[in-house]
């Protein structure tokens, strides 16, 4: 009798799914890894961090995270999600809703 191989976790099929927006699954907690540890081993710490984020400590003290994506598309929506300008932009759209200066979808021309 064998045993069934495991797969590797670096095939597509095995990996974890992304949170969907507003989702109210706990994110796990980043990762600690030594700054030496990451600058020896870089690419295996970038593919971990497609899954949770990496936080690099220098001398046991947080120094920066590692946010690995996945597709390009992940890496746009993060870069939508922290633009100042869009945040901006956003805030004001719902200002704009809340005081009544939207317009409603029946409004709009079909």
């Amino acid at each position: 009798m064998t045993s069934r191989k495991r797969q590797s976790k670096s095939l597509p099929s095995s990996r974890r799914s992304k949170p969907r927006p507003g989702s109210q699954k706990r994110r796990p907690q980043p990762r600690r890894v030594a700054l030496a540890k990451v600058k020896d081993n870089l690419s295996r710490y970038l593919r971990l961090a497609e899954d949770r984020e990496i936080l690099i400590t220098r001398h046991g003290r947080p120094a920066g995270v590692l946010i690995g994506f996945q597709t390009e598309d992940d890496w746009f929506e993060y870069r939508l999600e922290n633009h100042p300008e869009f945040l901006r932009h956003v805030a004001e759209a719902r200002a704009a809703i809340r005081a009544g200066l939207g317009t409603r979808l029946d409004d709009l021309p079909r």
